[in-house]
């Protein structure tokens, strides 16, 4: 995986069939809609330290980055549970490299911070 491809909401691929009539979402609004501008710069800021952090841990790593990426930026469709180890992930990759993973662990603990208990 390069780490270049992130997806922020749907990504639907369609290979011929018959009836392809769209997708059908089944998801609600975030119940803490006042948070989301925060929540969304706190992530988007998280981002770009995790792209500039791949440069400074092995392979393995990077892709285990990249692997949770998703459940970070996805929509509120994600367990919090999920959204949550994604972060701890993160954050456990970013300790592993010492000061230079400093800023990730702290950007992931803002939104934890925003996320709440």
């Amino acid at each position: 995986m390069s780490g270049d491809n992130y997806y922020f909401g749907d990504n639907v691929n369609m290979h011929g069939g018959r009836g392809n009539t769209g997708i059908v979402k089944h998801q609600a609004a975030p119940a803490d809609a006042a948070a989301s501008p925060a929540l969304q710069q706190a992530v988007a800021e998280l981002l770009g330290l995790v792209r500039e952090l791949r440069a400074s841990v092995p392979p393995a790593s990077a892709q285990a980055l990249d692997e949770s990426l998703p459940d970070i930026t996805a929509d509120a469709a994600v367990p919090p549970q999920q959204r949550h180890r994604a972060l701890l992930a993160v954050a456990g990759i970013a300790a592993t490299v010492g000061a230079v993973g400093q800023p990730v662990v702290e950007a992931v603990n803002r939104i934890l911070a925003l996320l709440g208990p």
